[in-house]
């Protein structure tokens, strides 16, 4: 697996989640330039394999496109870090999930919107749950998400944003061939689905730690636990671990 996922466990009562672990840095590189070079839905699939395997369909013009998506512009690296935190969240999401619906990750960088939406179904292939994703790359990350994770999940929980969250159902419904992504859509009741999940950067992973990342999650978002999801990936210079991932990924695509 590209991510490895350690559940919090009980040690959490207000949210659940998980502390990711990147065992092998060229695996999750090798996946990466795979999504970079837009075969994501193919990624989704062939996930659970060990590494993927052969060589992805492409061509020379998709290679210069992921190498751009993988490139710093300018002495700004936010970008394009958080253009993999992205797909490494993506991944994470599978790997918790298989099969999972989730859209697939934008390809290109400060995409406005939703940074990801899964979609629960139940046995009638009904609605059952929306997981809104926000996903940060950040050195600063208890004011990232006191400053701007809190404020979203607010909008969302007062009724902003199901446009948004319409479009981007109805096409994950539609690309995982559901028999009818439009009724399906049509009949669900956002304030009773809406769930969230955060994922994000930090130097620590502990229940003292995350206690203090995640402070006044429950009072945001009310309800049970099961609306809170929260995933930590620790990393203490995230610029420099960044930047030689995407290195990694970058000499990944050159060998397709």
């Amino acid at each position: 697996m590209p991510i490895n996922l350690n559940p919090f466990g009980a040690t959490d009562s207000l949210w659940t989640g998980n502390t990711w672990v990147v065992p092998d840095e060229d695996v999750l590189a090798k996946w990466i330039a795979w999504v970079a070079i837009g075969q994501a839905l193919h990624v989704a699939e062939i996930l659970h394999a060990a590494t993927p395997t052969g060589t992805p369909p492409t061509n020379d013009a998709a290679k210069l496109d992921a190498v751009e998506l993988l490139t710093q512009k300018g002495a700004d690296p936010w970008h394009r870090d958080g253009w993999m935190f992205q797909v490494m969240s993506w991944l994470a999401a599978h790997v918790n999930t298989p099969g999972a619906r989730i859209a697939l990750p934008h390809l290109i960088h400060a995409e406005k919107g939703l940074d990801g939406l899964e979609i629960l179904l139940d046995a009638s292939q009904d609605v059952v749950a929306t997981i809104i994703f926000e996903d940060k790359a950040t050195t600063n990350p208890r004011d990232t998400i006191r400053d701007g994770v809190w404020p979203e999940f607010v909008k969302f929980e007062s009724g902003h944003g199901v446009n948004r969250l319409t479009q981007q159902a109805s096409g994950i419904l539609a690309a995982a061939n559901h028999p009818n992504p439009t009724a399906a859509v049509n009949k669900i009741s956002w304030n009773a689905t809406r769930r969230y999940r955060i994922s994000i950067t930090a130097s620590e992973s502990t229940p003292d730690s995350r206690k203090s990342l995640f402070k006044d999650y429950d009072t945001k978002v009310q309800g049970s636990i099961v609306r809170r999801r929260a995933e930590v990936f620790v990393v203490n210079d995230v610029r420099a671990w960044m930047a030689n991932l995407a290195t990694k990924a970058i000499a990944q695509v050159a060998k397709f």
